[in-house]
């Protein structure tokens, strides 16, 4: 056994490991797609107190991210056309802001970046100590284990986006919902756990649109809990009338919380944003909404947008509404997207399966393979498989039942979606995997007949079942654990582009998938230092990121496109994957691409070097 003082210790050392492995991977990486819109957005909300740069994303992680930036002497070009006139430009600001301003790009990025490190460095140390504090310190301790070295989340946990904020909120919005049934349940009904759950919800809604999920998933997970919690009740004391009547009332209880606990939500959001709304007038809001939501379908919802927008009362809740329309129209609207050697913006059903079939570590996957025929036995050889006993093991297996569901839940939706640009997007759902994997296989490991020798002959039977019989158990498991730290150590630093032994290795992920599961463009910095060591004059690039080739190569840069055609003979090009295979993929249907978008020129030529992983260089 390992004791409380230990385990943390152990937890510390990993976590502490998995910082490093984060910070120095990133130090020498530029600004991803995303990161280019969210830096220069957090810092204007903290000086400006103005939200009229990216309002399809909530302000939180975008503000974490700005605070180091307040002690520094930045350049905020308030007179630029994006920042005065454009709708949203953010992409434009976010150039200008970055690389045009006499700004330090690299100290501004390194910086933004370290708030988003630092959160989930307190999110995987959360994760743990709950789930020790409800399965023990071995299921704690391997649980985080796959969460520190899983090569997404270490992807993932160093840039400003909000891939690991949505994750760490649907994580912490779960099991404080979870709390607040179970102390509703014994009697212990004071409103402090109602008001503790209603403002951790509106928190986490500052996270991601996405975890506006929640609602609906506390509706079913409160309706459950009420089903199984009363089932003896319901079974033994009442009539079928007084059933359906005491159900109800039950379920109405509930169901009214769950309406306070969105309220409280709201009125968290509305504060927020209020800071956020504080310097963007009212008639300049209303404007870019009516702009913004000009192709948006549902016309009434758009419509009380704009009429919000004009009243200052609710304009901060107007712009959560844009961005909450925002979302549902891109995702709508799908994006393009390389997948499997074809491009369509229509999105496949099993792109998510075989995103993280690829994505995560092959040894995870096994082990995962392992609980689940652990799991499928336990069930089969259990007594009692009646829909009591169901119901039952639902009630005091109230988390794991959760788990279930709400990965069940959010696979479903995202299958049907039209938006495949990362297994990033299914990211909130790796910690409940990650937990019922351990919680399988550590009750697999340490089953034991005798857990309390009475005599000499137990006492030497307990010895041999627990380290002899045991023995290839432990080592089996040891096997699979060396494996995962020795590939996450490897993958050094490329671990956005990592793919597992299945697709051939982060070298050739890139004939399976790309954008931010493999080049977001975070290579632009190891290109400028390939075109130094190789003593470039000039190279011919069409880039796919959020850097600024100017910036870093400065008149070495020469912009290019397939439509150029292809270089003269003995000049360098350097193609981002994202783009080189979104131009010659096979078009889905009804996916229209110029011919001379193709790169066809290029199809059968060889890169001589790459930049990272994601930038092909070749010479001519």
């Amino acid at each position: 056994m390992i004791s409380r003082k230990i385990s943390s210790i152990i937890a510390g050392f990993l976590l502490a490991l998995m910082f490093v492995l984060m910070f120095f991977s990133a130090w020498n990486e530029s600004a991803t797609m995303d990161e280019l819109a969210h830096i220069p957005a957090g810092y204007s909300y903290l000086t400006q107190k103005d939200y009229r740069l990216n309002p399809e994303h909530p302000p939180l992680i975008k503000d974490l991210a700005a605070l180091p930036l307040l002690f520094l002497n930045i350049n905020f070009p308030a007179d630029h056309s994006s920042w005065k006139n454009d709708v949203n430009g953010q992409w434009s600001f976010g150039s200008v802001f970055l690389y045009e301003s006499g700004n330090d790009a690299d100290k501004i990025i390194r910086l933004a970046r370290l708030p988003i490190m630092l959160l989930t460095i307190l999110f995987g140390w959360l994760f743990f100590r709950w789930i020790r504090r409800r399965y023990g310190d071995q299921t704690g301790l391997l649980a985080l284990f796959f969460f520190v070295f899983s090569p997404t989340f270490i992807a993932h946990g160093r840039y400003v986006t909000t891939d690991i904020a949505a994750a760490f909120g649907f994580f912490l919005g779960l099991i404080v919902f979870i709390k607040f049934l179970e102390h509703d349940a014994i009697g212990d009904r004071r409103w402090k756990y109602l008001f503790i759950a209603g403002i951790i919800f509106g928190l986490i809604q500052l996270l991601k649109f996405s975890l506006f999920m929640l609602v609906p998933l506390y509706l079913l997970l409160g309706v459950l809990w009420v089903f199984v919690y009363h089932w003896e009740d319901i079974k033994f004391k009442f009539s079928w009338k007084e059933k359906i009547i005491h159900l109800l009332k039950e379920e109405s209880k509930i169901i009214g919380k769950i309406i306070i606990i969105s309220f409280i939500g709201l009125l968290v959001v509305w504060v927020f944003y209020s800071f956020h709304t504080w310097n963007y007038p009212p008639e300049r809001q209303a404007r870019d909404a009516d702009f913004i939501l000009n192709s948006f379908k549902i016309k009434p919802l758009a419509k009380l947008n704009v009429f919000l927008s004009n009243n200052s009362f609710f304009q901060p809740l107007a712009e959560y509404l844009l961005g909450l329309l925002m979302v549902i129209q891109r995702a709508a609207g799908g994006n393009n997207a390389y997948f499997l050697g074809q491009i369509s913006a229509n999105g496949w059903w099993y792109y998510f399966p075989v995103a993280y079939l690829l994505k995560e570590q092959l040894a995870f996957h096994l082990l995962t393979f392992l609980a689940l025929v652990i799991g499928i036995k336990y069930v089969y050889k259990s007594v009692e498989k009646s829909l009591t006993a169901v119901i039952e093991w639902s009630r005091d297996n109230f988390i794991l039942t959760t788990s279930f569901i709400f990965i069940t839940v959010y696979w479903t939706q995202s299958l049907t979606g039209n938006l495949n640009i990362g297994v990033r997007h299914i990211l909130p759902t790796f910690p409940f995997i990650f937990l019922l994997v351990s919680r399988e296989l550590v009750k697999w490991a340490k089953y034991f007949t005798i857990s309390d020798p009475q005599n000499f002959g137990e006492w030497l039977r307990s010895l041999y079942e627990k380290y002899i019989a045991a023995a290839p158990k432990y080592i089996l498991l040891t096997i699979f654990f060396l494996w995962i730290l020795i590939e996450a150590v490897i993958a050094f630093p490329y671990y956005l582009s990592y793919y597992n032994e299945l697709a051939g290795g982060p070298m050739n992920g890139h004939r399976y998938i790309v954008d931010s599961n493999y080049d977001w463009g975070q290579d632009l910095k190891r290109l400028k230092d390939f075109t130094d060591e190789a003593g470039l004059d000039k190279i011919n690039l069409d880039y796919f990121g959020g850097g600024s080739p100017k910036y870093y190569l400065g008149e070495k840069f020469k912009s290019w496109e397939s439509a150029k055609g292809a270089p003269v003979q003995g000049e360098w090009l350097a193609v981002s994957a994202t783009i080189l295979n979104g131009a010659q993929a096979e078009p889905a249907k009804r996916f229209i691409r110029n011919p001379q978008d193709s790169y066809q020129w290029l199809k059968n030529k060889k890169p001589i070097a790459r930049a990272g992983t994601s930038i092909f260089i070749y010479k001519f």
